[in-house]
Order: C-alpha cells, then structure tokens, then sequence
C-alpha cells in the first residue's frame, strides 16, 4: 500500500528519523495559516509548498514550490490544490492534487555547505536479507544514477539475525562523506530509518533527498514509503492511512473481493486461479495476437461469485473486447467452476463481448459439457492451444 509524504513523515518522526516541520491542508485559505505556524515553531520565513499525490517527479511536473513569502504560500497553494500533476510516473493523465504540505524550507543559509543523498531501505530478494541502498547522488532518479555513475551507488546488507549494528551505520556515513556533528547525525539517522522499516511491516523505504543542512543537520526532505499489504492487520492505523483516491477504482473493487488484480493496457480481459497459470494465459494471448488487458487471479476456490466479480472488473474496461478464462481444477472441480460461470454470466446478462472458457483438471470434459449446453454465448476450450486458437478468431 502506498502512502501520502506527509503520513510517510508522520510514521518516520515517531521512530525518530528527523523530518521537516509541516501541516497538510486541503484548502488554499488555510496554507496561509499553516506557514505561520510553522514560521512561529522554527523561526524561518521560507517554505516549501508541496502537492501530495502518489507518484515521484512532483517537483519536475511543477507541483513542488519555494515560497519566499506568505503571499507566495498563498499564490503556491492556489496554483497546486486541485491541479491535474502530471509526472513521469502519473502517466499522461496525471492526478489530481486534493491536499498540500506546507513544510519548512530547509535551505537556509549557515557556515557549512548543503548537501542531498539518496537512501532506501528494501528486501534484496536473492539474498533474503534488507539492505540499504544509499548514494552521494541525491535528488536525481536511482535509476539514471545507476545507468551513468553505478559506482556511486552503495549497498549495505543487514543479517537479520542480529539487525543493523553501529559499524554499519558509521560505514553509511563515512562513505557519503561526512565528518564531525554530520557524520554522528547521519549514523543516528541511518540506524532509526533501518528500525522504522523493519517495525513497521514496510516493503520499501525511499528518501530522496537526504538533506544535510548549512548547520550540519540531516532531514529527510522526502519520503516514499510502501506498506506490505499482508501485515497491515498488524498495522490498524497504517491501514487507515489509505487514499482511495489514488487508487484504481478497479483495482478497489477486486480487493474487496479478496481478487488479485492488476490492470494492464490490453485488449483481452484474463480470468484464471493461481499466479502461474495468470502469466502462462497472458502469454498465450499475446502469441495468439491479442494483448493481455488485466492480471486477475480468483485464487483456488472458483465459484458463481468471485466469477461474477471478475466479469463485472474486467468489463469496466472499455478497450476490453474478448475475456479468456482459464481455470484448472485441482482444488475445485471444473464442473462446478463452469455451474458458476454459467451461473454468474445470467446474473450479468448480455456481456457483449466474446467469453472464452478453458477448463483443465478435475471434471474438464463434464465442465466443458455443461458449457456448452448452457445456450449461452460462451465459447468453451480444453488445452491451451484451443484457447490461443478462439482468442486469435475472435479477437
């Protein structure tokens, strides 16, 4: 589950990693209002004025401002609250801007120079250990970091028997450089980031920038954070954080269902049981000439209802023009997969759009019959190959 920057901050400021001082807001007329408080807490007189959507590349795309004034905390706010943000990872369509953080700018003057790094905390799968992933090169996308300078990015791995030790915080900080009241600040920072990751269920962890002050602070300027969905009932209050908002409609809905679905750009709807099989039929869709349109895995017990949630999903879609459903039995039977697919197609009446069924497993040919006896328009199929053959026909 993704989160806003500013719940991001709340959750790293109580496992104390330093965050900037800020207020979200929903209403230009109250940015003004936040500023000031802020200004009275820290005594600064600059801003920044940020528009919280779930995508990077928010400043680039003009929905992060430095406000030198509150007059421009107010024209900022106004200009942002509400604006379609269109970023890199938004896509062309953008998102639309329904809160602001007001934050303290942190980029004040002070005798020493100010500097970003870049630092996640993530899962290296292959080795099944956390590790930190930190660069010198804050502020820029990690990927173009690693594509032209790879030798300024460092990783640091955790042995989860005994967590991250003191040496390899120090080893972060001497590494990005850093001497005196930065290097102590840097290795508390690195060591409470590391606790808040692990205690807090998280898949990723990414702030970009790190920002180390003119006075030799360390700030996390930004912060990307992503809850592991499936111990969120450990987390009660993570899991209010979520912005429905920001989330695909379609991709709600399946939730609620307990479906696993992932929309794509296709044009064949799929429909299968089991994450293996999911990837097997869209590559048969693509190789019979069709493109896959969703990833959508009813899991092993099939039946009238969880088909007719995934019908009713995919045909929100309208570039769909066909949907292949692929089920093998072995948890359930095919019969009693094709009673509830024949079962859920009447309760949605006329589809509009070719259904192709294919049934292995358990029952296959009983459940094919059934199929094919309904007097529904739905196309039935026993191999793979049949399938591929009925998608490339219809579609």
């Amino acid at each position: 589950m993704n989160i806003h920057e500013y719940q991001a901050k709340s959750i790293l400021k109580e496992f104390g990693v330093a965050v900037p001082l800020g207020i979200v807001v929903d209403k230009v007329e109250d940015a003004a209002s936040a500023a000031k408080q802020i200004a009275e807490k820290t005594g600064l007189e600059t801003w920044a004025v940020k528009a919280q959507i779930h995508a990077g590349g928010r400043g680039k795309g003009g929905g992060v401002k430095i406000a030198k004034n509150i007059d421009e905390v107010t024209q900022y706010a106004n200009d942002i609250l509400g604006m379609q943000l269109v970023t890199h990872q938004t896509g062309p369509e953008g998102k639309q801007v329904n809160k602001l953080l007001i934050e303290q700018s942190i980029y004040y003057p002070g005798p020493s120079e100010i500097k970003e790094f870049y630092m996640s905390v993530l899962l290296n799968r292959q080795t099944g250990r956390n590790i930190i992933m930190y660069s010198t090169e804050g502020g820029m996308d990690i990927e173009t970091v690693a594509a032209e300078t790879p030798h300024l990015i460092y990783k640091e791995e955790i042995d989860p028997k005994v967590g991250i030790q003191a040496f390899q915080a120090r080893k972060v900080a001497f590494n990005l450089g850093l001497s005196g009241a930065a290097f102590k600040d840097m290795t508390k920072f690195v060591v409470s980031l590391y606790n808040a990751y692990v205690a807090t269920d998280a898949s990723m962890f990414e702030i970009n920038p790190v920002f180390l002050t003119s006075d030799d602070k360390v700030f996390a300027a930004d912060a990307k954070v992503n809850l592991d969905d499936n111990a969120l009932y450990r987390h009660k209050d993570y899991a209010a954080m979520q912005d429905e908002t920001e989330e695909d409609p379609a991709e709600l809905e399946a939730a609620k269902h307990d479906l696993s679905f992932v929309k794509l750009d296709g044009n064949v709807g799929c429909m299968v049981n089991g994450a293996g099989l999911a990837m097997a039929t869209m590559d048969i869709i693509k190789l019979s000439g069709g493109d896959p349109a969703n990833f959508l895995d009813v899991g092993g017990a099939a039946n009238a209802v969880t088909v007719e949630a995934g019908f009713r999903i995919i045909l929100k879609d309208p570039n769909v023009n066909a949907i292949l459903l692929n089920i093998f039995g072995g948890i359930v039977r095919c019969d009693r997969v094709a009673a509830g697919v024949v079962e859920a197609v009447k309760s949605i009446g006329d589809i509009g759009i070719p259904v192709i069924v294919r049934l292995q497993g358990t029952n296959a040919e009983e459940g094919k019959k059934i199929i094919d006896d309904s007097g529904l328009k739905v196309n039935s199929a026993i191999t793979l190959q049949d399938a591929a053959d009925l998608v490339k026909e219809l579609v």
